[in-house]
């Protein structure tokens, strides 16, 4: 739709689009106003109803959503597949201006998939996949910004009423932007383990043993096994404030939040990307292998092993999308990427959509030999037998799709599940012939002592994050 001139002009707006409005229909109103950073005014937009959602490629696009106007929760097998359906039916119910929107504007479908179909103990883990349509939706790209309001009419809900409602808000978050500059950086919180249980790397140890028998004795080419941290923090964090700092440290992975009420929140910055999809053209990323950034990064490049693995994920990859009928096309070599503390190897690859739907593609690719391994269905299986824990959304597509099928899908690593007080974090390493036990133990500490560091938590001398 066009900007509203005016307060009238986005009542007339609201009142022509109830005029097309079936009963099962949603409104959706969007509004351009001045600059502010959907981070800061988040809080400003939530509701008793309590979703949040934070979508920070700052310098990017950056989004800021809360409420359910619509929303489905479902696990099994064709989780891709319904929510495939789910999108296109929810986006067009939408009722909104005949003209287009800025593409950062447009209304958007937010997703976040667990790494599994479906939770390893019925009522238990996280849903295979939730889908919700906000209410509020916030986007900024560059100096531009929009505000959407989404519902429906009835129950004493006007055309006017949203109207009325999307422009005060509006008004209300441009006060709070003027107001003055962000806080600072809020003081280090202090986390221990837990437990007193011994450190994750005794259980971690024997899962690996077992996991390198199966690689060596041929049954997998690659397993990528998790551990998994348990931290007690000396108070309860707004998980916005972790997500700033992570926009600190983390400034060149995409920061994400999913809180679907006020006692969990998953959060992380993740440097990988399952899919992007922009005006038909599609990008994956390969990335696997990982050094500490301090050392000789080059290294990596040289590495038989690392440049092993590395391989077997942008092959599956472009296999994956031969198979679906595109034409991909990537490097001939991997180049290094830098995101915070860590360098990876990173191979991107491309290809034009076709006629494929983002999430049918996404149910191919998910999980890559990145987090998982091969042959997948093998892997798959294993992980479920090694690692002591629901991965829940570890590892899996989180995003969005929006009204004209742009996607963007980023792998949930680099990531921890905040409850109140405790924090829980969750790394892994892949494991292919060639690797050394030692060296993925050293790995897999690295991964969750910089994550800690990047949550500007201080650690605990018990923490015992340093190498075996």
């Amino acid at each position: 739709m066009q900007a509203p001139a005016s307060f009238s002009d986005l009542i007339a707006e609201a009142t022509r689009l109830a005029a097309d409005h079936d009963e099962d229909g949603l409104i959706s109103l969007a509004m351009p106003l001045a600059p502010v950073d959907p981070l800061r005014v988040l809080p400003e937009l939530q509701d008793a109803e309590g979703f949040r959602f934070l979508w920070d490629g700052s310098p990017g696009l950056c989004l800021a959503a809360s409420g359910r106007a619509h929303h489905l929760d479902l696990s099994g097998p064709r989780r891709f597949e319904l929510a495939q359906r789910f999108s296109a039916l929810t986006l067009s119910r939408l009722a909104s201006g005949p003209l287009p929107c800025p593409a950062l504007a447009r209304p958007r479908l937010l997703l976040a998939f667990a790494f599994f179909a479906s939770p390893l103990l019925p009522g238990g883990g996280a849903p295979g996949v939730q889908a919700v349509l906000p209410r509020w939706q916030l986007s900024r790209q560059g100096h531009r910004c929009w505000l959407r309001l989404q519902g429906g009419l009835g129950g004493g809900v006007t055309p006017r009423g949203l109207a009325e409602e999307l422009w005060e808000k509006a008004r209300q978050l441009e006060t709070c932007a003027a107001a003055g500059d962000p806080p600072g950086r809020a003081p280090k919180l202090r986390a221990a383990p837990l437990t007193s249980e011994p450190s994750w790397q005794v259980g971690y140890r024997q899962a690996l043993e077992k996991a390198l028998e199966l690689v060596r004795g041929g049954d997998l080419r690659k397993l990528v096994l998790a551990a998994r941290l348990q931290l007690q923090l000396e108070s309860a964090p707004d998980p916005l404030t972790l997500l700033a700092e992570l926009r600190h440290s983390q400034s060149g992975s995409c920061r994400f939040l999913w809180q679907r009420g006020p006692n969990e929140a998953l959060l992380g910055a993740s440097p990988e990307r399952l899919l992007t999809v922009r005006q038909g053209q599609l990008r994956s990323d390969g990335l696997a292998g990982t050094a500490p950034r301090g050392e000789d990064a080059s290294a990596l490049l040289r590495s038989i092993k690392d440049r092993h693995e590395h391989e077997l994920v942008v092959d599956t990859i472009t296999e994956v999308l031969q198979a679906a009928g595109l034409n991909p096309r990537r490097s001939r070599h991997p180049r290094l990427a830098r995101h915070g503390a860590l360098v990876h190897l990173h191979t991107p690859i491309t290809a034009r959509l076709g006629e494929q739907h983002p999430l049918a593609l996404a149910a191919a690719l998910h999980p890559t030999p990145a987090v998982a391994g091969l042959p997948r269905r093998q892997a798959m299986a294993w992980l479920r037998t090694l690692e002591p824990f629901e991965r829940g959304h570890y590892a899996a597509p989180i995003g969005w799709l929006d009204s004209e099928g742009d996607t963007d899908l980023r792998v949930a690593i680099r990531s921890g599940i905040l409850r109140g007080d405790q924090l829980e974090l969750t790394a892994g390493a892949g494991l292919v012939c060639g690797s050394q036990p030692e060296r993925e133990l050293q790995e897999v500490a690295l991964k969750l002592g910089v994550l800690q560091q990047q949550l500007h938590l201080l650690g605990d001398p018990s923490l015992d994050l340093a190498p075996c």
